[in-house]
């Protein structure tokens, strides 16, 4: 059971990243793939991004606070699962 927990949220991790990679390429959101990557990771990052808005509406320091929270929260679930 642990290691699906990791496997999810390493998978979950991934996708972050990709969002956030694709945000340097706004062209690309026309894609179905994009679209659905954004509507798999927009409602957890907005939750970060209501607590540090954008400095200057480009530099968006939020997904560090969300790569953060996840390793907690895997290592939270992981611990009560043992």
């Amino acid at each position: 059971m642990i290691s699906i927990i990791h496997a999810i949220f390493s998978v979950y991790t991934v996708l972050l990243f990709c969002r956030i990679a694709l945000s340097w390429f706004p062209t690309l959101y026309k894609y179905h793939a994009t679209k659905f990557l954004i509507f798999l990771t927009d409602p957890y990052m907005n939750i970060f991004r209501k607590i540090i808005p954008p400095i200057g509406g480009v530099l968006d320091l939020s997904p560090m606070l969300a790569f953060i929270s996840l390793r907690f929260l895997e290592s939270f679930i992981v611990n009560m699962l043992r």
